[in-house]
């Protein structure tokens, strides 16, 4: 069973392996974001801090790009997935940042949800045929490829320092704060 803190999120396993201790804290790190953009309007998800340009729901597309990437494009080798595969990412390198603005928060939570839900699909499938050393399809310039673990790894940074993001920008919003 699994707790569940104030805010709605699982808290990670305190005597686990290392799998689900991996899991545990990149649902924990989900579920963060899920929790710093929840119930915000499209100006909540669109609003800024100082000269940067990010936003929420910036952040919320980008997110899901990660999601998408790590996932399905580097550990599977699958080619992009909608809306990624017809982005015109030399004419704007940060179209999934960028592109948010225009969609709504149904959108850019669904798009999110999906990236999220299909990772998890992918992650079970992959623990099962190859565990965590398992290598990606896709590999570096050099030819070596990040494993399984590492991508868990990398995923669980990446939202953590994103979660940084969303805690100044929902303050900026409504003054909410925590964690």
């Amino acid at each position: 069973m699994t707790d569940i803190d104030e805010y709605g999120r699982p808290e990670p396993p305190l005597t686990a392996g290392e799998t689900a201790t991996l899991l545990g804290y990149l649902d924990w790190q989900r579920a963060t974001l899920a929790w710093k953009c929840g119930g915000l309007d499209a100006a909540g998800l669109t609003a800024k801090v100082g000269v940067s340009s990010m936003t929420l729901g910036g952040l919320i597309k980008h997110m899901a790009y990660v999601e998408s990437e790590w996932f399905s494009r580097w550990l599977r080798g699958e080619d992009r997935q909608p809306p990624w595969d017809t982005a015109d990412w030399k004419a704007d390198p940060d179209w999934d940042w960028n592109s948010a603005a225009t969609e709504s928060p149904e959108q850019l939570l669904a798009l999110w949800q999906a990236a999220v839900d299909r990772s998890r699909r992918i992650v079970t499938t992959a623990l099962a045929e190859g565990g965590l050393d398992q290598l990606t399809v896709r590999t570096w310039p050099d030819g070596r490829s990040p494993s399984l673990r590492w991508v868990l790894c990398h995923m669980i940074e990446e939202y953590a320092r994103h979660n940084g993001h969303a805690d100044l920008l929902r303050e900026s919003v409504d003054g909410q704060t925590g964690e």
